[in-house]
């Protein structure tokens, strides 16, 4: 091979070598995309990033169920498995492992608690406490309760 074939190949393989790099070290589209830009769902969406989303949907139709339930039977559902079509709650959401959040349900005929605990607590994953009253609390640094802020 000749010495300029030679150049010209070390400068293929250098610019090759410099895109490679360059795809290797930029983080994906999807991390740029962080919770800091979290493009709301719906006019006064309360969430703060798509977990949050996720779990407050949860919620809602937990809540909704419930209300439905009560409503046709007199008293409320005393398990997630008794919600299942009642509503649009369907048979896959009794499985309480909801993506970056676990749900929490203690029911009784005359009340329930539903709570959403995230896997990891921060100003992106708050958790949630709802009661039969359907208003949702939130805490950005310890477990929702009863005496939390109502989500607005």
């Amino acid at each position: 091979m000749t010495k300029s074939c030679t150049g010209f190949f070390v400068v293929i393989l250098s610019l090759a070598l410099a895109a490679t790099n360059t795809v290797l070290l930029t983080p994906p589209l999807a991390a740029q995309t962080s919770a800091a830009t979290y493009q709301p769902k719906f006019p006064g969406d309360p969430a703060r990033s798509d977990s949050e989303a996720a779990a407050l949907a949860y919620m809602r139709v937990v809540l909704r169920a419930q209300h439905r339930f009560e409503k046709q039977y007199g008293h409320f559902a005393t398990s997630l498995a008794e919600l299942v079509h009642s509503g649009s709650f369907t048979k896959r959401m009794v499985d309480p492992n909801r993506g970056d959040y676990t749900a929490g349900f203690k029911g009784k005929k005359d009340s329930f608690i539903l709570t959403m605990t995230p896997k990891q607590l921060d100003a992106q994953h708050r958790s949630f406490y709802a009661e039969d009253d359907g208003k949702i609390h939130a805490e950005e640094e310890k477990p929702a309760d009863a005496n939390s802020p109502i989500v607005k």
